[in-house]
Order: C-alpha cells, then structure tokens, then sequence
C-alpha cells in the first residue's frame, strides 16, 4: 500500500495546491494527502484546469467540484476558452502551471503538488533524448523544484502509473480516463504506448534506474553550474552577454551560460527549448551582422547589437526583420518556416517553388510600403496591404507577419494567406518546398 508519508516530509499546518485532472495519477494523490490531512492538519486546495478539448471535460469539472464539496476540499477552476497557434500541450502546460502559481498565491501556500510518476519522468527523458536539450534538460524533471516562494513537489516520482491505478482500484478510487491520451498524434502519447511497454518488459524497475539517471545528472549539473556561474561573472555585465569574452570560454561552458540565461525566463519550463535553439543563438553570436536577433518560444527575443547580447521578452521591440532564409527560421510572430523535403499538402501554410525562376537567396521580411504580388490564378498583381485588409489581419498582425522574397525582392509567398504565380502544383517541376508552421 503507498503511504504519502513516505514519499514527502511534512509540517504541520502545510498549505497544498494539489493540481488535479480527474485522471487516475492525480485522483490518487489527492487521496493519499486526504488521508493524512488530519493528522497534519493540512489545507487542501484542489485546482483543475478544464482544457475545452473533449464534451466530457465539463463533466469531469462537475464530478470534481462535487467530490471536493463532499469531501469539504476548497475547489478552483478555469476554463481554457481558446488556444493560439502554439503547440497544444506546450501551450496548455504554461496556462495550467500560471493558473496554479495564481492559486497558490491567493490561499498563500507553501507547496504546489502534481501527480507526475515514474512513467511520466521516463517519458520526459526519452523526449528530450531525441528532440536534444541540455544537459540538465535530459535530467527531466525534479521532484522539488523551488520557485520563488513555494515549491512545486511532485511526491510520486517513485511510482508507475500502474501502481497508482492499482492504489485507485484497492480505495475504490473514482478517476476519469482522458480518452485523447491513446491517440497517436501526440508524440508523449506514442513513447507511453510502444517504447514504455518494451522497456518495462526488460526490467520492470526500469523507472528506477531512470529516476536514478535523472538524480546523476542533476548531481553533475550541480557542479557544472558553479563553474558556469563564475564564467557568467567574467562574460556579463548589466544582464548583457559581452561576446568577446563569452567567446574565450569553453565551448561547453558557453552553451551553459546560454542555458542559465534562458533558464531565467523559463524556469521549470526548459520543456520549450531544445540544442536547435542553442544553435540558433550560437549561429547569431558568430554571425558578421552587427544588429540581429532571433525569436525564442513565450515571446524571448535575443538581440544581437555589435558585442553585446541581451535576452528580452518585449516582442514590442521587434518593429521590422529581414532574415536571410537557408533551412529553417524562428519568426517573431512565434511561427516558423522550414524546408522540408515532402509535405502532403496544397495550402497556404505550403509553398513549392523552382530555384530556376528566383534569384536566391531567399529572404523572410515584414512587410514594406508597396508591396505586391502576383497572385496564382490571376492576371497582374494585388498590394499586400489589400490582401491583408481582405484577410481581416489586425494591424498588429500584419506589422510581423511575415513576407517571402527572393533576392531581388520580388514577393513570391505570404505564408498561411496567400501565394503568388511563382507556386507550383504537384506535377510540376520545382527544387523548394516551404512549410509555415
């Protein structure tokens, strides 16, 4: 039988914001710390965040507000009315995670608690594995992490998920299943079904040995940070990196100060950035272009001005850009385009070009007073800025949306909007194909 009481040291008189879904891990949580509530005397705050994807999710909110009522647990909720163009789990993760902070703060507790187990700690590291991170990054996650006057605890790390929904079966715990949690579509979906399974038929402790990978490298990240922290006083002055000397310190060391500035606007959510961001920052510092920058996942901006290097999250700053386009580039409109070799797909948001009829390179700018382009299927050419009236893009909007070229300037796609004659179908002859992501 688990007892939370072996796996969190308590206080009297504790306040616990216990993140709660339904699901079976975190029904079996807010189970557990029910059964010690008394003995320490703790306030217990159940907060869910009703993420608008399924019909049942207004059900489950119901079923959760009533449990909590029978139960005389204080309840909060949200409802995630609308989503942006990010990724969905990314995305939905940071509104989660701010609506908890916003919970914690009005009841002033001292520790936020998420059911994340064993299972959920293999699948993070494998993720980051192939995707790329840093060091600390492949680590996962921790048990506790300190935030600035709380601690996000995450008592179950020890457990499968199977061991938790035996504990709900054994308590006639009740739990909703998440049905979008078998499709295929979602990448933590497709690691839990197929790589998960083979691994735990190895070594059914596998989990272990992973927690165990994840306590090693954050003991060596430990280290490592010490070092970081005192090139970081020979390489930065008044939160700017100065280029030269951050280009006299290893070429490890470097990627770690990199991660300890962005660690500073993403905290526990280095989820987001991964070593193509890394480079991506390393290609702007070695980059013979005086004024530059590149655009980070939450709107972090990192501005290049001759030898200094400063990270920003102000995309108010970013007025205009022209970015000379090879494979791949991060917009500040927080979309991307890449090249990609083959897509499945005629929209917009797809674009096949011939390098024969374009001067390249490539180049990905705002808008400019005047511009035009000739739009596939029609004869002459339509002003950008009519296209985007007629599209009903805000002014906002249009300031950073971006505009492709060719060298010469000739606009030859508005990404997700419209493209010009220079597009071709199929079955014609084209070298470049685009994707706006």
């Amino acid at each position: 039988m688990i007892s939370i009481d072996e796996c969190f040291l308590f206080h009297q008189n504790d306040k616990i914001v216990v993140g709660c879904s339904t699901g079976p891990d975190s029904m079996a949580l807010l189970d557990m710390l029910m059964k010690v509530q008394k003995k320490y005397n703790l306030l217990l705050i159940v907060a869910h965040v009703n993420h608008n994807i399924r019909r049942e999710s207004y059900q489950e909110a119901e079923f959760l507000k009533n449990y909590c009522a029978d139960n005389q647990l204080i309840f909060e909720s949200m409802v995630i009315e609308e989503y942006g163009d990010d990724n969905f789990h990314n995305e939905a993760r940071n509104i989660r995670y701010h609506f908890f902070e916003s919970v914690v703060s009005k009841y002033h507790a001292n520790y936020l608690m998420t059911a994340h187990h064993g299972d959920d700690l293999m699948e993070t590291i494998l993720m980051r594995m192939v995707r790329g991170s840093s060091l600390k990054g492949y680590s996962g996650f921790k048990k506790v992490v300190q935030m600035s006057n709380y601690q996000i605890v995450r008592p179950l790390i020890t457990f499968t998920k199977s061991e938790l929904e035996e504990y709900d079966k054994i308590n006639h715990v009740p739990y909703y299943i998440d049905s979008s949690n078998e499709k295929d579509k979602y990448t933590r979906n497709r690691y839990r079904k197929y790589i998960l399974p083979f691994l735990k038929e190895e070594d059914e402790h596998v989990h272990l040995k992973f927690l165990k990978f994840s306590c090693y490298l954050d003991e060596a990240c430990h280290f490592i940070d010490k070092l970081t922290k005192k090139a970081v006083q020979r390489c930065i002055i008044d939160d700017k990196i100065i280029i030269d000397s951050f280009l006299e310190e290893e070429p490890f060391i470097q990627k770690e100060i990199l991660y300890y500035f962005l660690g500073k606007y993403y905290q526990d959510d280095l989820i987001l950035i991964h070593d193509r961001h890394i480079e991506l920052i390393l290609s702007l510092i070695h980059s013979r272009k005086a004024n530059s920058f590149v655009n980070l996942p939450n709107n972090v901006i990192v501005n290049k001005k001759y030898n200094e290097l400063r990270f920003v999250r102000d995309v108010d700053e970013i007025l205009s850009y022209e970015i000379e386009f090879d494979r791949f580039a991060l917009l500040p409109n927080h979309h991307s385009i890449e090249r990609v070799s083959n897509v499945d797909n005629n929209s917009n948001f797809v674009c096949r070009l011939n390098s024969k009829d374009l001067l390249l390179p490539l180049v990905i700018r705002t808008r400019k007073m005047g511009d035009r382009i000739c739009v596939k299927g029609l004869n002459g050419s339509k002003k950008i800025k009519d296209i985007f009236i007629d599209k009903k893009i805000s002014v906002q909007e249009r300031d950073l949306w971006p505009i492709v070229t060719d060298s010469t300037g000739m606009v030859v796609w508005i990404p997700g909007i419209k493209k010009s004659k220079f597009d071709k179908k199929n079955n014609e002859e084209y070298d470049i194909i685009l994707r706006y992501n």
